[in-house]
C-alpha cells in the first residue's frame, strides 16, 4: 500500500524515523525501540542512509526485516550518492519483491570527508531526478521528498529553494517530510510558501526531542545548521544536570506537538535517534495512548 492511499482515511498521521545499526547488539537495541514504540500505532516508519550512503546494505536489510517481522509500514530511504541508475534499480527491484512500496528520495549527503555533491557515474544529480525515475519506473512506489523549514544550506536563495522543491513534487513525489526545526513559525511559514508556489501534496513536520547536550551540539552540526531559538536555549541553560536537560527539551517537543496538531499541521514524523523514551513522554505528556486519539 502506498502512504498517499491512507492520508484521506486519518487527519493526522505520525511516523517514526530509525537509523540502521551497525552491530547485532545495536540491532537488538533498536528492535526493542520499535517494539516499545509500536502501541502507539505510527501510520509509519522509515529507515535512513548513513552520510555517503555508507549505510546502504544495513539500511536494506532493516527495512526488510521491519516489513518481515512487524504490521508497521515501513518507508526506505534511497539516495543518489554513490549509486548508478542500475543499481539503484536493483535497489527498487529488492524491496518490490519483499513487498515494500514506499521510499523517501533524497540527494543524499556527500561522503565523510568530502564538501560536496558528486555526481555518480551514470547516476543522478538531483533528487528530483531519482524522484522521476522511480515514478517511471517503479508507478506503484509511493515516494517522499525532503523540506526545509529554516533553508537548505546550499541553497541561500529561498526562491530559487522553493523551485527546486516544485520539481521534486511535479516529477511525482506525494507527500513533503521536513527537517527537524524547533520554532514552529519556521514551519508554518514554509508551508505558506509552498502554497504559494503551488505545492498542494501533504508536509509533515519533522520533530526531533533534544535529550542532552551531545545531541543538540550534534544536530547543530548536522542537520542544516539546526535553529535553536532564544527561548529554548534559555530553559536549557537552567537545567542543572542531564535528567533536567532532557525534560526541558521532551517539554519543548510537546509543546510544539500540541501547537501543531491545534493548527492542523497534516503529519508529525518523530526523529528518534533509535529511541523509544521521548516519544513516550510526549504521548503521554499530551494524554493520549495512540496516534489514533490525535485526530482533530
Amino acid at each position: 500500500m502506498r502512504l498517499s492511499d491512507i492520508f484521506n482515511k486519518r487527519e493526522t498521521i505520525f511516523s517514526f524515523e530509525f537509523s540502521p545499526p551497525r552491530d547485532a547488539e545495536a540491532a537488538e537495541k533498536l528492535f526493542s525501540a520499535i517494539a516499545d514504540l509500536t502501541p502507539l500505532k505510527p501510520t509509519w516508519v522509515s529507515v535512513t542512509y548513513g552520510a555517503g550512503g555508507s549505510t546502504r546494505e544495513l539500511t536494506r536489510d532493516l527495512v526488510v526485516r521491519i516489513q518481515k517481522q512487524t504490521d508497521l509500514m515501513v518507508v526506505a530511504h534511497l539516495t543518489c550518492v554513490g549509486s548508478s541508475e542500475t543499481e539503484i534499480g536493483s535497489i527498487l527491484e529488492s524491496y518490490r519483491e519483499s513487498g515494500i512500496t514506499n521510499v523517501m528520495a533524497l540527494r543524499g549527503d556527500p561522503p565523510r570527508g568530502e564538501s560536496h555533491f558528486v555526481k555518480p557515474e551514470n547516476g543522478f544529480s538531483h533528487a528530483a531526478e531519482l524522484v522521476a525515475f522511480i515514478h517511471r519506473n517503479f508507478p506503484e512506489m509511493g515516494i517522499g521528498v525532503a523540506g526545509y523549514p529554516e533553508g537548505h544550506p546550499e541553497t541561500p536563495n529561498r526562491l530559487k529553494e522553493i523551485d527546486y522543491l516544485k520539481e521534486k513534487v511535479d516529477a511525482g513525489a506525494d507527500y513533503l517530510c521536513t527537517q527537524l526545526f524547533f520554532d514552529n513559525h519556521d514551519y508554518y511559514d514554509f508551508c505558506e510558501r509552498c502554497e504559494i508556489a503551488g505545492i498542494s501534496i501533504p508536509i509533515f513536520a519533522g520533530i526531533m526531542p533534544i535529550t542532552s547536550r551531545k545531541t543538540m551540539l550534534r544536530m547543530a552540526e548536522l542537520a542544516a545548521g539546526s535553529r535553536y531559538p532564544a527561548r529554548l536555549l534559555k530553559a536549557l541553560s537552567r537545567a542543572d544536570n542531564d535528567d533536567h536537560f532532557e525534560k526541558v527539551g521532551i517539554h519543548w517537543a510537546t509543546e510544539q506537538v500540541r501547537d501543531l496538531i491545534d493548527n492542523g499541521a497534516r503529519g508529525i514524523h518523530f526523529y528518534t535517534l533509535n529511541r523509544s523514551r521521548a516519544c513516550l513522554r510526549i504521548y503521554d505528556a499530551l494524554g493520549v495512548s495512540s496516534s489514533q486519539a490525535f485526530s482533530r
